[in-house]
């Protein structure tokens, strides 16, 4: 059976950017898939604080040119890419001027959850899809990693869902212990954003006021497997999963790569005959 191809997304990864936890998980755990002989591709934003120069950036020129519709605004896209030789991995960065050119992530020098996250998060979900169209390349499993990337489930399952890249791709949603401060969202307008153009808003409304975990339920609720990456995680998030009957893959620690292999196996392709 041929090994499944998949998908990582993340907003961070080690040694290009270390926020939380995250930043280790989604470093080592696609190494160890790509030695055990699955295909991987890696996608993440390009932060300002992400330095070019150290970390050997340079552009994709036959990637790069396209614009990501946002709130009826065109936004250019480049991409850019990084290798880890150790890791004999690459690594696609998403990079808009002014989306991520800033020296912060996600808040300001106060400490203020930027205004525009929401659009920030929309432009990434939307251009990870769009490069992988244009890679050429089908995953068999898209594995989002962290609430940054809390849009891409809903654009798989209900934009993208004929789109021969992806129409057989299951999605991922590792969940981790990220609360946001009570002032914190992303606002409403995150879920009815993307009814502007993409999708009816009954289908995105799940994302509701835009909270921390408003955004995990919406992502979970096109979500093929929730992978519980902490044991304290939000207990409505964990409810949400259990009235939903969403699958949850549970690893046995951090580095229980075998159990990830085990799991990722279950979505092999089937190899067709000559």
């Amino acid at each position: 059976m041929a090994k499944t191809k998949i998908l990582f997304i993340t907003h961070e990864m080690s040694p290009f950017l270390e926020i939380s936890k995250i930043s280790e998980i989604t470093r080592q755990l696609p190494q160890a898939m790509q030695e055990k002989g699955f295909e991987i591709r890696i996608l993440m934003p390009r932060f300002g604080n992400i330095n070019e120069r150290r970390n050997r950036l340079h552009e994709v020129i036959r990637l790069s040119g396209m614009n990501i519709v946002v709130d009826n605004n065109d936004n250019p896209l480049i991409i850019k890419v990084a290798s880890l030789p150790a890791a004999r991995m690459q690594v696609y960065f998403l990079d808009n001027e002014e989306y991520f050119q800033r020296k912060k992530v996600f808040r300001d020098e106060s400490g203020k959850f930027f205004d525009d996250n929401n659009e920030r998060s929309l432009f990434f979900g939307k251009g990870v899809l769009e490069t992988v169209k244009k890679l050429g390349w089908s995953p068999d499993v898209v594995h989002c990693h962290g609430w940054f990337s809390a849009m891409v489930p809903l654009y798989l399952k209900k934009v993208y869902h004929e789109d021969p890249t992806f129409k057989d791709a299951k999605v991922f949603y590792s969940l981790y212990k990220e609360d946001f401060d009570a002032v914190d969202t992303l606002s409403s307008k995150y879920g009815e954003m993307p009814a502007q153009e993409d999708v009816d808003l009954v289908d995105s409304v799940a994302y509701g006021s835009g909270s921390y975990v408003d955004l995990y339920k919406g992502a979970l609720t096109y979500t093929d497997v929730a992978v519980v990456n902490d044991s304290d995680l939000n207990t409505e998030v964990l409810q949400f999963i259990d009235e939903q009957k969403i699958r949850v893959f549970t690893p046995n620690g951090d580095d229980d790569y075998e159990s990830f292999s085990t799991l990722y196996e279950e979505f092999a392709p089937e190899e067709v005959e000559a």
